[in-house]
């Protein structure tokens, strides 16, 4: 073989070694190693962002801001141009004269005037008529309907006053209850998770065996509720709760971790308690964002005119509304939705930003001004990404609710049913793409995209996603709150009829104080899992870089399973983590 070139590059060809040549092939790995090795390198970065972040997302901020800035201009304009005749619509008479609704007006007698009669008198434009006797009649009903409403406050008066008070007590004790709960999930977890799963079984027999029995006791419930239907459902909930009971012995060995996972987040919580006053400040700050739009809402619903309208061959005053006001109730109802969704995904970053700046600290104390600093970064530079995952979590919502309805109106057909699968799935895949991105976000200052990416990767190469374990920790934590406010006001109502002898009102009120509890504890059980999932990420982190910041959490949070799916570039890097 002549190994003497023969093309035109021959000169600089000469100049190489003879052994180089026949290995043309070693280019493209060496390309490729060089970028796994900057890929890698990208990856070491990651890490809490404490320096200065820029601006992201940043058409998601406009485009929100502009929607409000509409909404609150549109607003002052319905109410600054409302009709004050709105409400006075029955004070209104079609004039065959003018061809058109005129006020009816009642005409003051004088303050020297002996004639009664005078004061029956009303106005249409210039001439005196008769009374309205529909107007009388709705003046006598509504009189009659005011004395027998005051004498329904006065007999129901204790009801409400117990109420108020019992409400007022509960949202007083639940807020040291709630710190009672989280020091002994902290130093108890396993006791309070394993005398809770008892619970879990026990209330629902318990309330299924004394909603049957009452109802078959109670001659009206078990004539409306036949006897063979109540079987029916008492077998349905039982075999319920089977499933319930089946699904605990399953995942009996899962448990455990469980536990300790509960035990960490609640640990970490503990060091950030200031996160339980930045909070419901945000859900505050979205209620008096809330305040003006209802009523600009209600300010809109004045803004048109009264016409008449022929109904039966007569002519009869209507209200008819300006054509911009239906699309002003769109636009608002979209802003309020969009701005629940952008407060809970602003939660969502304080609390991730304030539980990495723990976990990253080098000693176990909280650093000095983490939430102020979370909250900057949150309404600050990254802003526009939580615009951009509220604006997901809300079309998700929006979907999901048209889905379902499209479900219960029973829409037949096999296309129906595959893009009813369809939409499910991309929601599904929208809700685990989105479950760690702002987490992400929050940590690094990411923008959104780039965030899911990065997330995405970072779980690929070291993890298997922890979302069993935390639907786990999450049931488990539910089924928590649930029986302690049972176990509360069950307590509220053996007192209100021990003490106030209210009777049956007292189920009422128990109930109430039930609900208020319910949604104080399920708010803790929200601001835990998001600690549980911000914990996940930051040990993923450390995983990634062959850190350990907090021992503890290692020692947990390393029982998960391990992914198998690893890059090969980055097989070396991941041999170091122990």
């Amino acid at each position: 073989m002549d190994t003497t070139p023969e093309d035109p590059h021959h000169d600089s060809a000469a100049t190489q070694p003879l052994l180089s040549k026949p290995y043309p092939t070693l280019e493209p790995p060496i390309a490729s190693i060089s970028e796994a090795e900057e890929d890698q390198a990208q990856f070491l970065q990651i890490s809490y962002n404490h320096g200065p972040r820029p601006l992201k997302d940043l058409p998601f901020l406009i485009l929100f801001s502009l929607l409000l800035l509409s909404t609150f201009a549109l607003g002052i304009f319905a109410s600054v141009n409302r009709n004050p005749h709105r409400r006075d619509i029955s004070y209104f008479a079609y004039d065959v004269a003018s061809s058109s609704c005129v006020s009816v007006r009642v005409r003051s007698p004088g303050p020297f005037s002996s004639n009664s009669s005078t004061s029956n008198l009303f106005d249409v434009g210039d001439s005196p008529i008769s009374p309205n006797s529909n107007l009388v009649a709705d003046f006598v009903c509504f009189s009659s309907h005011l004395g027998r409403f005051d004498l329904v406050n006065s007999s129901d008066s204790s009801v409400w006053e117990s109420l108020i008070w019992t409400l007022v007590v509960t949202l007083i004790v639940s807020v040291p209850f709630l710190f009672l709960v989280l020091l002994l999930l902290k130093h108890y977890t396993k006791q309070i998770v394993y005398a809770s799963l008892p619970f879990f079984v026990i209330v629902p027999i318990f309330v299924n065996v004394y909603w049957f029995v009452a109802c078959t006791v109670s001659s009206t419930c078990s004539e409306a509720f036949p006897l063979a239907y109540r079987i029916v459902v008492l077998i349905f909930v039982f075999l319920i709760i089977g499933v319930i009971v089946w699904i605990f012995v399953v995942n009996w060995h899962r448990i455990e971790l469980t536990v300790r996972v509960i035990g960490v987040a609640s640990t970490a919580l503990l060091k950030n308690l200031g996160l339980f006053g930045a909070l419901p400040a945000l859900t505050l700050g979205l209620v008096v964002c809330y305040v003006p739009i209802v009523v600009f809402l209600v300010f809109s619903s004045s803004n048109g005119e009264i016409v008449p309208r022929e109904e039966h061959g007569e002519y009869v005053c209507v209200w008819k509304q300006d054509s911009w006001v239906p699309a002003y109730y769109t636009l608002a109802i979209l802003a309020m939705l969009w701005s629940a969704s952008v407060m809970v995904e602003a939660q969502v970053y304080v609390i991730s930003g304030t539980i990495a700046q723990w976990y990253f600290s080098k000693d176990d104390s909280p650093p000095k001004h983490g939430i102020r600093s979370s909250l900057r970064n949150a309404f600050g530079p990254s802003f526009g990404t939580i615009c951009f995952s509220g604006l997901l979590i809300c079309i998700v919502r929006l979907v999901r609710s048209i889905v379902d309805n499209a479900r219960q109106e029973d829409a037949s057909g096999i296309v129906n049913l595959i893009l009813r699968c369809c939409a499910n799935a991309l929601l599904s895949a929208v809700d685990f793409l989105n479950k760690f991105t702002i987490n992400f976000a929050a940590i690094t200052g990411e923008a959104y995209c780039s965030a899911a990416r990065m997330t995405y990767e970072l779980l690929k190469r070291n993890l298997l996603s922890a979302v069993f374990v935390e639907t786990v920790s999450t049931r488990i934590l539910s089924g928590i709150v649930l029986v302690l406010s049972a176990i509360y006001a069950i307590l509220v109502c053996v007192l209100l009829k021990a003490a106030v002898h209210l009777g049956d009102d007292a189920y009422f009120i128990a109930f109430m104080a039930w609900i208020l509890l319910m949604v104080v504890l399920g708010f803790f059980v929200h601001v835990l899992d998001n600690v549980i999932d911000t914990v996940y990420v930051c040990y993923a982190i450390d995983r990634d870089r062959g850190e350990v910041y907090k021992q503890d959490v290692h020692e947990v949070y390393v029982h998960l399973p391990i992914s198998r799916s690893h890059r090969a570039g980055f097989v070396p890097r991941t041999t170091q983590v122990v």
